[in-house]
C-alpha cells in the first residue's frame, strides 16, 4: 500500500507522525483497514492522549470506591447488596449538525454505558449549552436537542430527572450536549468489559451493523467547519425501543456464569469494543466480518469494524454454552452472531470469510500512541482582567429593572418548558424531580436513596478556569446539600476548544488542577468522565466548560424541604457569606456582555463546613425550604423561593453598605454569584436548633427577613411584585419558543 496523503490521513484523525510511527513499530506499512482502526483509537475521543496526563492528578479513590476510571462507568457502594455506577458523557459535534439524533444518540450510549456493567438505569441527566436563544438557528438546535433527549429517555422508559441549560453566545458555532446516566446493580451482578478464556466465543448482540457512524470518534477529535454538513452521515441514528430490548436482555445475564465480559459497541465500533476487552484480559480476539449482520449490502471490512451504528454489544461468553446465552437474546427478538473467539495472541486479528485481511497487536492498537504535550500558556486576557474595574461603576440599569431582566433571561428563567418534554416519574422512584437544586430517587424495599445533580463550570471559569471549575464542583456539593444527600463520588465531562492553541491548552490545565484541589480538599473522588476537545467552529472555541455531575446517599429520601417558601411568619436565614463580586455573572452578561473582573474568592474548607451543617438541618426535619445561592445571586435565588412556594417575602442585607459605595454596589450585593451561601426559611421555633448546629460545625448564618405578603423586598434596594416575578420567570422560556 502506498503511503497516505494528508488529506486521507486527516479524515482518519492521524498526523503523518502518527503515521510514520505505526510503520516504525509495526515493521510494515499498515494496509487501510489497519490504519482506519489505528486512526479510531489513537483519535482524541478514543485514546485521551492530550488529557490523560492531566487526569492522572483527579483523586479516584475513597471508601466507597469500588471501580473508578478505566471502566465503562464508575462504580460506588450504597451498602448492603447495592452498588450504584454512572458516568456522564459528550456528543457535542453529532448534535451540532444534526440535533435530534446526536442528542438521542448521546443518550443511548450512556445507557449502554452502565448496563454494560450490569446496572440498571434509574435516572438520566443533562447539561446542554447553546448561543443566543433569540437566533432562530439556536432556537431550532435547542428544541430539537431537548426533542432528542425526551425522544430517547422516554422511549426506553428511563426518566430525565434533572439537567442544566445554559445560553451564551460563546456556544453558538459549537453547542454542547452532555448526557449522564445513573444505574442500580446488585452486587452479584457487577459485570466488567474483560475477554478471556482462550478459545471463548465473542458474540455481537442487538442491531444489524450499517454505515451510520463511520468515523464517528474521528469526527469528534477535529474542529467544526463549513463542511460540517458533509459529515452528517457519521451520526447514528437510534432506535430506543430495539435498545430496551437489548437492556433488559443483557441485564438478565448479567450474574451468569456463563457470561464472561460485556461491552458497549460505542465509539469506533467493533474496534475498540474488542480491542479494549481483550486487552484489559491480556489476550487477543481473533473476529470475522462475514460473520456480522449488517443492514445494507456491499459493506467493507472497513465500514463494519468503523460502523458505530447503535443498540450493539459485544459479549464474550463460556466456550459451549453459546447456544444457552442466545436462547436468552432470541426471546427478545435480538440478533445475536457468534462474530469470533478469545484467542492467546494479544492481538485483534480481522478475518473475512476466513481470509486474513487485518491485524494489529493490541499493545499498538490500544496503548501505541504518543501522549501529546502541547505548549500551555497563559493568555494576556487574564492579566488585563485582574487589573480591571469591578463593572460597578455604571449600571445600566436599576436594580428593579436589572432583577427583572435576570428573571426574564433564559438562563435564570422557570425551565419548566424543557423539562415537561421528560417523563421523570417513570419507574416510580423519583421523590424529587426536575426544577430544583437535585434529583432525589428512592430505593425500593429500603429507607434510604441517593441524590444526583449536574452543574457547569461559572462562567468566570473564562478568565479563571481553576477557580471556575472549583466552583463547579461547590455548586454541585450545595445542590446536594439541600436535599439532604452526603456526597459520595464525581463524573466529569470536560469541554474545551483545541487544545494546539496554547491558551486553550493552559485552560484545560488549569480546569483539570482546580477539579483535582476541590475533589481533593471536599474528600470527594472522581470515579467517571469524558473530556471533549476540540469544540471549535471556524477557529473560534469554546469557553473553558467543565460539567461536573455527583451522586449522594439520602438517609430519608422524603426529608428533602424543596426550595419553595411556605408558611408567611417563618424566618428567612442565610448561611454561609454574601459578597458583591460580580465576575461572570449572569447580571454581566447581560448588562455588560463581558467577562471581566478580580477573581472570585473561594473557601473549600468553608463550602465543606456549611454543607455539612445544612445536611443535618434536613436530616432533622427543621427547615422548610432550602435553596443555594447560585445564578443571580441573592436577588433571584429570592425571588425563586417565593414563586417556587407562592408567597412573598421581605430581606435585608447581612453586611452594610461600605464607606464610599460605588454607583453600582446595590447591583454586586444583589446578584454576585461568588458567595457559596444557602437560603434557607424555618419556623421561629426551630431557630434555637439551626443556631446550634450552625455552632457545632462553626458556620455563619444571619435571619435576614421573614416570609410573607406579595411583595419580594430586599430592603432599601429592590423590591418587585411576586406575581410579576412569577409572570416574568414562568412565561420566559415558552414565549421565546414559540417565535417563528
Amino acid at each position: 500500500m502506498s503511503a497516505p496523503s494528508v488529506s486521507e490521513l486527516r479524515e482518519i484523525a492521524l498526523t503523518q507522525q502518527e503515521y510514520e510511527r505505526t510503520v516504525e513499530i509495526l515493521g510494515r506499512t499498515p494496509n487501510r483497514l489497519e490504519l482506519g482502526m489505528l486512526g479510531a483509537m489513537w483519535s482524541e475521543h478514543c485514546s485521551y492522549k492530550t488529557s490523560k496526563p492531566l487526569l492522572r492528578q483527579l483523586p479516584s479513590a475513597g471508601s466507597s470506591v469500588v471501580l473508578g476510571p478505566g471502566e465503562n462507568a464508575g462504580v460506588i457502594d450504597l451498602g448492603g447488596d447495592l452498588l450504584c455506577c454512572f458516568k456522564i458523557e459528550s456528543h457535542n459535534h453529532p448534535s451540532a449538525i444534526e440535533p435530534v439524533q446526536g442528542a438521542a444518540t448521546g443518550v443511548g450510549g450512556i445507557l449502554r454505558d452502565v448496563f454494560a456493567m450490569g446496572a440498571r438505569p434509574v435516572a438520566l441527566l443533562d447539561a446542554i449549552r447553546f448561543g443566543d436563544p433569540g437566533e432562530p438557528l439556536q432556537r431550532h438546535r435547542f428544541a430539537r436537542v431537548v426533542e432528542g433527549i425526551g425522544f430517547y429517555g422516554n422511549c426506553i422508559g428511563v426518566p430525565t430527572v434533572g439537567g442544566e441549560t445554559y445560553f451564551d453566545e460563546s456556544y453558538a458555532g459549537n453547542c454542547l450536549v452532555n448526557a449522564m446516566c445513573v444505574g442500580i446493580a446488585n452486587r452479584h451482578q457487577l459485570v466488567r468489559a474483560v475477554a478471556a478464556g482462550v478459545g471463548n466465543p465473542v458474540l455481537l448482540v442487538g442491531a444489524d451493523t450499517g454505515r451510520d457512524g463511520i468515523h464517528g470518534a474521528t469526527f469528534a477529535s477535529v474542529q467544526l467547519d463549513d463542511s460540517a454538513e458533509e459529515r452528517r452521515p457519521a451520526v447514528q441514528v437510534g432506535n430506543p425501543f430495539l435498545e430496551k430490548c437489548l437492556l433488559e436482555a443483557c441485564l438478565e445475564l448479567c450474574g451468569h456464569e456463563a457470561l464472561i465480559g460485556l461491552q458497549d459497541c460505542g465509539a469506533a465500533g467493533l474496534t475498540s469494543s474488542c480491542a479494549e476487552m481483550a486487552h484489559r484480559g491480556g489476550v487477543g480476539i481473533e473476529l470475522d466480518v462475514a460473520k456480522v449482520s449488517r443492514r445494507e449490502l456491499g459493506m467493507t471490512p472497513y465500514e463494519v469494524m468503523l460502523s458505530e451504528s447503535q443498540e450493539r454489544m459485544v459479549l464474550v461468553v463460556a466456550r459451549g454454552r453459546e447456544a444457552e446465552v442466545q436462547r436468552v437474546f432470541d426471546r427478545w427478538q435480538l440478533r445475536s452472531d457468534v462474530i469470533g473467539s478469545v484467542i492467546a495472541a494479544p492481538e485483534l486479528r480481522i478475518l473475512d470469510s476466513g481470509q486474513e485481511v487485518g491485524a494489529l497487536p493490541l499493545e499498538v492498537l490500544v496503548d501505541g500512541f504518543l501522549e501529546r504535550h502541547p505548549e500551555s500558556r497563559r493568555p494576556e486576557l487574564v492579566d488585563r482582567a485582574r487589573l480591571e474595574e469591578p463593572l460597578l461603576l455604571n449600571p445600566p440599569w436599576s436594580p428593579e429593572e436589572s432583577w427583572l431582566r435576570l428573571l426574564r433571561s433564559p438562563n435564570c428563567a422557570d425551565p419548566r418548558w424543557i423539562f415537561r418534554q421528560y417523563d421523570h416519574q417513570v419507574g416510580d422512584d423519583t421523590v424529587v424531580g426536575p426544577g430544583g437544586d437535585a434529583a432525589v430517587l428512592r430505593f425500593k424495599g429500603r429507607s434510604d436513596g441517593i441524590a444526583m445533580t449536574v452543574d457547569g463550570a461559572h462562567r468566570s471559569a473564562a478568565l479563571y478556569p481553576f477557580v471556575g471549575t472549583e466552583m463547579a464542583v461547590a455548586e454541585a456539593l450545595r445542590n446536594l446539600a439541600v436535599v439532604g444527600a452526603e456526597p459520595l463520588a464525581i463524573t466529569n465531562c470536560l469541554n474545551f476548544g483545541d487544545p494546539d492553541q496554547p491558551d486553550v491548552m493552559w485552560q484545560l490545565t488549569e480546569a483539570v488542577g482546580g477539579l483535582a484541589e476541590a475533589a481533593g480538599a471536599l474528600a470527594i473522588p472522581v470515579v467517571s468522565g469524558n473530556v471533549s476537545l476540540y469544540n471549535d467552529f471556524r477557529g473560534a472555541g469554546i469557553p473553558p466548560t467543565a460539567v461536573i455531575g455527583m451522586v449522594g446517599r439520602v438517609q430519608r429520601p422524603g426529608t428533602a424541604p424543596g426550595m419553595g417558601f411556605r408558611n408567611a411568619g417563618e424566618l428567612v436565614v442565610l448561611l454561609g457569606g454574601l459578597g458583591a463580586t460580580l465576575t461572570g455573572s449572569e447580571y454581566q452578561r447581560l448588562a455588560h456582555g463581558a467577562v471581566t473582573g478580580p477573581m472570585p474568592q473561594l473557601d473549600l474548607a468553608a463550602e465543606a463546613a456549611t454543607a455539612r451543617a445544612v445536611w443535618e438541618l434536613v436530616d432533622r426535619t427543621i427547615l422548610s425550604s432550602a435553596h443555594d445561592l447560585a445564578l443571580g445571586g441573592l436577588a433571584v435565588t429570592l425571588a425563586e423561593c417565593c414563586v417556587a412556594g407562592g408567597v412573598g417575602a421581605k430581606v435585608g442585607l447581612p453586611l452594610p453598605p461600605p464607606p464610599d459605595p460605588l454607583p453600582g454596589w446595590a447591583h454586586g450585593a444583589l446578584f454576585g454569584e461568588t458567595a457559596g451561601g444557602y437560603l434557607l426559611s424555618l419556623p421561629k421555633a426551630n431557630l434555637p436548633i439551626l443556631q446550634e448546629v450552625c455552632a457545632l460545625h462553626r458556620v455563619e448564618w444571619d435571619v435576614i427577613g421573614e416570609v410573607g405578603g406579595e411583595m419580594v423586598e430586599v430592603s432599601g434596594l429592590a423590591s418587585i411584585s411576586l406575581s410579576v416575578a412569577s409572570s416574568v420567570t414562568g412565561e420566559a422560556l415558552p414565549s421565546l419558543m414559540a417565535r417563528p
